[in-house]
């Protein structure tokens, strides 16, 4: 017999719109089963950001893999009481989009924990339930400029716009929010007692980012209380990565094939077997460095000398070489470069065009042993509205169509 899924038996049924539908996507690839009630035009995801892919997009395809779509007409009073049906019997209920819009319907927190008291609900929104920017309308990158993510630049007629970007909040609020889901899960199985609890995705944009506003606030206080390193002479450093801009020892070096690496010996260990490896003992006798945490900083006379000896090699090269001796060379990639990458083909298998309607990453998580699911592809609007009825609440197809026909699926004319 084969091992379940890590949730297999856990139901969620998600109200969601757009990206922030991300939320119960880490939950479903561990075999949790996810309801997607959509209103009867549907969620406009599958029009929204590009690549299109046979007319629907990749954020669809990515984010609503493996859910179930139903659609019901929440300005109906069936519509309604489908949907309470559907939560009775339900582990958590995730709103996702602006908070308050269940429970302007009768479907909020309140109206549902009076016949399911062990119901989790989750409020996913751009920027939260409280706040003066709660009501705000936005999308995804104002979460990150909002959270000192992204430096604007400008073009050379002196137009600002936004550079190239990792986008930070629409992916890290829902993984904190599947955090939520499962710790709340987790307690009101054992004490059979729900909550209702909030996700802002700003909000998770700043707690990404939380070592250079925290570094910040730190270096108001007195240089006598909050210092730099002990290799830096304890002067203070710019914060966060951008501390690194006068590293050596720390730092992106060109090889002979036009690729980069990131040099990473800034333990006096690691600096040592370096020197060691290129045949270059001076130089560690020259400049043995810090114990810890010394990248050498400024130091121009170091970096012609490294920048010189990485031009002896290929990035490969120089992979095999800093495996070989224990000194940390990493490759850089981008976007693009990054699937062909040997380390991300291994651990990164994709799921096919066949499987998902476009290539995508599968969970980042392994279960030793195990074989995790794999989520069908995103559905369409209502795709499975009489099996959800049907196996979830045994709806006989008489009392199905009886619902269409009343309009809680929307109008059918």
């Amino acid at each position: 017999m084969s091992t379940p899924a890590p949730l297999s038996g856990v139901r969620i049924i998600e109200c969601s719109a757009l990206g922030p539908a991300e939320i119960t996507a880490p939950l479903i690839d561990l075999g949790a089963d996810v309801i997607k009630v959509e209103p009867p035009q549907g969620d406009y995801i599958r029009e929204m950001t590009w690549p299109i892919v046979e007319g629907v997009s990749l954020m669809h395809l990515h984010v609503n893999r493996g859910k179930r779509s139903i659609t019901l007409d929440l300005k109906t009073p069936e519509g309604v009481g489908i949907l309470k049906e559907l939560c009775h019997g339900a582990d958590a209920v995730v709103e996702a989009m602006r908070p308050g819009g269940l429970a302007r319907r009768g479907v909020g927190y309140d109206d549902l924990k009076v016949d399911n008291p062990k119901i989790v609900f989750c409020s996913i929104s751009g920027y939260g339930m409280t706040g003066p920017y709660k009501d705000m309308p936005s999308h995804g990158v104002a979460y990150d400029v909002w959270a000192g993510l992204v430096n604007v630049a400008r073009d050379d007629e002196g137009f600002a716009y936004l550079p190239e970007h990792p986008s930070t909040g629409i992916h890290a609020g829902p993984l904190f929010g599947a955090l939520g889901l499962l710790a709340a899960i987790i307690r009101a199985r054992t004490t059979g007692e729900g909550s209702f609890f909030e996700i802002a995705q700003s909000d998770a944009s700043a707690s990404m980012d939380w070592l250079r506003s925290e570094t910040w606030r730190a270096y108001e206080r007195p240089d006598s209380e909050v210092t730099g390193n002990k290799s830096d002479n304890f002067e203070r450093r710019a914060p966060g990565t951008a501390g690194m801009q006068e590293g050596v020892r720390y730092q992106v070096y060109e090889a002979n094939d036009g690729l980069f690496v990131l040099f990473m010996a800034s333990e006096q260990e690691f600096w040592k077997n370096f020197c060691e490896g290129v045949e270059r003992l001076d130089l560690f006798e020259r400049w043995p460095g810090s114990k810890y945490a010394d990248h050498a900083r400024g130091n121009r006379e170091m970096q012609r000398e490294l920048q010189a000896i990485f031009l002896t090699k290929t990035a490969t090269e120089w992979l095999e070489f800093g495996n070989r001796v224990n000194t940390p060379i990493a490759p850089i990639n981008s976007p693009r470069t990054l699937l062909d990458d040997p380390q991300f083909k291994d651990r990164f298998p994709l799921f096919s065009v066949e499987q998902l309607g476009a290539e995508q990453l599968p969970t980042p998580l392994k279960f030793i042993g195990e074989t995790l699911p794999t989520p069908s592809k995103a559905p369409s609007v209502g795709q499975h509205t009489d099996d959800v009825l049907k196996d979830l609440l045994g709806w006989s197809p008489e009392k199905i169509n009886a619902a269409r026909e009343s309009g809680a699926f929307g109008n059918t004319s």
